[in-house]
């Protein structure tokens, strides 16, 4: 119902407890739905989620329009989001009765795209739980984002689609989607990398094997093969406790002083000591009375 070609104004409760309502609904037919539900009022916590948002809102086709969909993941109208190798597709509740169907598809990685990346990150990670984590050292994520070059998508590579009756390029719906996939990353890095058809395994080995070769390039090793504890240590991010070089040389001092030394004499050696050391004071005392 509309006043004055106007849409009725329902309040951000009111549009929540719709959303709410709708997922309990939907949830007991699809029960494998993935609702965008934020922690807190911001779009995105970590590297990851920030890098999405930061990458789509650079570009001036995507500037102007892109923020319509904020106060629709504010409000859990994105009611299921399912990202797969090069599109998402999602579902988000507007002021119809029922939710939209959205879908996003988005180029995979080229192939000297990746090679470039993974380049780009051997030895440069501290240790693959960092990747995992959503940390990324900056100089390595300015060559993520880098604009037309990274690894991040550009408007050129991102078609969508949605059911909606609005006639604009971009509705409110699909900028939703695309912050939702902001909040998604916040969750799980990994979804990044199927979503541009990559293999983050491939990324982990590379930038630990960097990292290896330069520890032992450092070290000086004459062998590939062979990594001391330190290296490792550095590798895997654990700690090893090393003996102080101080205690192993007293250690080794005390051993070898201890196979120099005489057995200890017995009880019964003793005995036998103190008697000889008896009769020699006697027989000096002899000798000293007949010189008298």
């Amino acid at each position: 119902m509309s006043y004055w070609g106007f849409p009725k104004y329902v309040s951000v409760a009111e549009k929540k407890a719709k959303a709410a309502k709708k997922l309990k609904e939907l949830s007991k037919k699809k029960p494998d739905m993935k609702p965008v539900a934020l922690k807190g009022s911001a779009l995105a916590h970590t590297w990851w989620g920030k890098a999405w948002n930061s990458n789509l809102e650079q570009y001036a086709d995507y500037s102007n329009r892109i923020g319509r969909g904020r106060s629709y993941v504010r409000h859990g109208a994105v009611l299921d989001l399912q990202i797969e190798p090069g599109k998402v597709i999602a579902l988000v509740q507007g002021s119809d009765r029922n939710p939209y169907c959205v879908s996003v598809k988005i180029q995979t990685l080229k192939k000297e795209t990746w090679q470039r990346m993974k380049t780009a990150c051997e030895g440069t990670l501290e240790s693959f739980q960092e990747l995992l984590a959503g940390n990324f050292p900056k100089a390595l994520g300015e060559i993520f984002i880098c604009k037309d070059s990274g690894m991040f998508p550009a408007p050129i590579e991102i078609k969508f689609d949605c059911s909606c009756p609005d006639w604009a390029d971009m509705c409110k719906h699909v900028a939703a989607v695309l912050y939702g996939v902001g909040v998604r990353l916040d969750e799980d890095p990994k979804l990044f990398f199927r979503l541009r058809d990559a293999g983050i395994d491939e990324l982990i080995k590379q930038a630990v094997a960097g990292k290896v070769e330069k520890l032992l390039e450092k070290a000086g090793r004459k062998s590939g093969r062979i990594i001391e504890d330190k290296d490792i240590a550095s590798v895997f991010g654990i700690d090893i406790e090393e003996q102080p070089a101080i205690v192993k040389n007293k250690t080794a001092k005390a051993v070898a002083g201890r196979k120099k030394s005489k057995p200890a004499k017995t009880s019964a050696g003793r005995k036998v000591s103190a008697k000889k050391g008896l009769q020699a004071s006697k027989r000096v005392k002899k000798v000293g009375k007949k010189t008298v």
